[in-house]
Order: structure tokens, then sequence, then C-alpha cells
């Protein structure tokens, strides 16, 4: 794929990992379209806001309408309330599988017909580590990103006879507002974009995007014993 002959849609574009990828897209010559809550948020020169809450089947209808000619969609947005499965406040829990796995689900259901109709395309959905492992902490935020990987590689089956590419991205800790005040080893989110971009152009249905990710894969063919040691 030639990202300069590409319209993207980002979501959540106003900061983080997804203001970077907006500024990546223009950099190499898309078109972009950013969406955010408050698309006033959106302070980038080129990049076209729209108004878009994932979680609103009413925002993503309209949001279809003024993005028409979208052929890669970013699929970015994303929250993390830190809540517990075990004894997390339900409605947490909801938010983070309405946001992860049905926010990112009706964004594709709406807009991989339109990136058919507009010749082909592709669709990034940006994943994590820890769609791969818990770290026993944030069970929600995992649990959700699990439930997202699995629907990225369902979709991908079936939307690669409609010309349609699903990609997956998976970074471990990134510094941004999401992670501040946790004490980690964090990549720097224009680097990740840089990352993302590159390996869409090459093509690539699987990105993976730092050490720490490549280690918590190469150790899942070890079962529970590899991935949780503690426990043997």
């Amino acid at each position: 794929m030639k990202i300069s002959e590409q319209v993207a849609f980002v979501t959540g574009a106003n900061r983080g990992l997804g203001r970077q990828l907006a500024l990546e897209l223009l950099s190499r010559g898309a078109k972009v379209y950013g969406g955010a809550r408050n698309p006033e948020t959106i302070d980038i020169p080129g990049v076209i806001p729209v108004k878009l809450d994932i979680t609103n089947p009413q925002e993503i209808a309209a949001a279809a309408k003024v993005a028409k000619d979208t052929t890669l969609l970013i699929n970015n947005a994303g929250s993390s309330t830190g809540a517990s499965l075990l004894n997390g406040d339900l409605d947490e829990i909801q938010l983070e599988f309405n946001t992860h796995f049905f926010g990112t689900l009706s964004m594709v259901r709406t807009f991989a017909p339109i990136v058919t109709s507009n010749g082909g395309g592709s669709i990034l959905n940006i994943l994590s580590a820890l769609s791969w492992v818990s770290s026993g902490t944030v069970g929600a935020y995992t649990a959700a990103k699990a439930a997202e990987w699995a629907l990225t590689n369902d979709l991908r089956l079936n939307l690669y006879s409609q010309n349609v590419k699903v990609i997956a991205l998976h970074v471990g800790y990134m510094d941004t507002d999401m992670t501040k005040g946790l004490e980690a080893s964090k990549s720097n989110p224009k680097d990740i974009a840089q990352i993302a971009i590159d390996g869409i152009e090459a093509d690539h249905f699987e990105i993976i995007a730092d050490d720490l990710s490549r280690h918590i894969q190469s150790s899942l063919a070890g079962g529970v014993s590899a991935i949780y040691p503690h426990l043997s």
C-alpha cells in the first residue's frame, strides 16, 4: 500500500499515539481525517477533524458520511479504567468492552464497505501486548484487548476477499497520558507511529512494535509455565 495515495481515518487523533499517527500519515502525503469526542482538540494543520465517540452509533454513522472516501481506517481510540475483573466496577468493565471491542467492531462494520467501495485498502487495529498476557492488575483492559485481538483475527479472514486487509499492531507501554504515573520502560509514540505506518506500507498482517511484545509473543507457545513462571 502506498501511503501517499491513501485517505486515512484515525480515531482518537487528538493526543498520544493517535496524534502521532495522524502526523506521520500527513508527512507521507496521505489525506487524514481525525476522529475525537471533542474535535476542537485536534490541532494538527491539514487533519480534517470529525466529532466521534466510537461507542455512539449515531456519531459513527455521521463520521462515515463525512469521510466517505476513506481507504485506510486506524482504530486507535481507547480507554483504560484500571478496573479489576474480580472486584472492579461493572460499569467500568463494560466501558472497556464498549470501547475496545464493540466500538472497534462498529467502526469496522461501518467503514469496511466504504473501503471496499473505494477500491480496497486496510484497517489497522491498535492492540497491546496485554492482548496476549495479563499483568493481574488491569483485568478489564486486558480482557477487552484480548477480545479485540480475537475480533481482529476473525475480521481479517472475512474481509480479505473484499480487498480489505485487517492488520494488528501489538505494543507495550508508551509514554502517553494513559500510562502517566506508571513506572515502566515506555516507547516514544512517535517511534511507534513510524513503525505502524511502515508496517501498513509493507502490507504486513501483524506489526510487533517493541521488544516487550516480541518477548511475550515468543513465550506463548510455552503455555502457562512460560507466561506466568511464578505459578509453576
